[in-house]
């Protein structure tokens, strides 16, 4: 099987690409559009800035290409935000894929620190990435923005609100929390979508 991750101006390639090798499995970090089409299955990471980032997706044409795939494409984090159709994040028209809009944190309380980090559990996880799963399993988050719950979450974590953990539609899905960074539970998840 071949995998091949998206090669683009975010950071992050690099610890999905070592995740993967634990498992046993040579990626491909590639940004050459018919190396990414042949690809058995797709990862598209990210940690970064939304709008510099779809800047840069549109101008490598990557932006019309990523809609396009066929085959599984998982998205991770910034990934996952930039699947939807706008952030709030400099005011970004993003992808599409999901008719869902990414929000920013608004601490409701003192103790509501933004960006959400660390570990939290994950709820009512309805899609194949969760295969073996019985709800209140652990991942790792980092991250500022959100996408709210939606006809597309997959799994529902709860941070100053439910929001959505993962997404799924079609052959796309996409986790807000880092399954490279989440350990064991984190592994089951990537191996789960490696055997879609």
């Amino acid at each position: 099987m071949q995998v091949a991750i998206i090669k683009y101006n975010a950071g992050n390639i690099f610890s999905v690409d070592y995740a993967l090798k634990r498992l046993g499995v040579e990626p491909l970090v590639t940004s050459d559009k018919e190396i990414l089409r042949k690809a058995d299955r797709i990862i598209f990471p990210g940690v970064g800035e939304a709008e510099t980032t779809m800047n840069h997706l549109r101008k490598n044409g990557l932006d019309t290409f990523i809609k396009e795939l066929k085959q599984p494409v998982l998205g991770i984090c910034l990934g996952m935000q930039l699947m939807c159709r706008r952030s709030e994040e400099g005011d970004t028209d993003c992808l599409g894929i999901f008719d869902a809009e990414v929000k920013r944190f608004r601490p409701r309380r003192h103790a509501d620190k933004v960006p959400h980090m660390g570990w939290n559990t994950l709820t009512e996880t309805g899609t194949p990435l969760f295969d073996g799963f019985k709800g209140g399993e652990f991942v790792y988050f980092v991250h500022s923005y959100y996408v709210p719950l939606n006809e597309y979450t997959a799994a529902v974590t709860d941070y100053i609100h439910p929001f959505s953990a993962a997404l799924h539609k079609d052959n796309f899905y996409a986790t807000q929390f880092h399954p490279e960074k989440s350990g064991s539970v984190g592994e089951r998840i990537l191996t789960n979508f490696l055997n879609l």
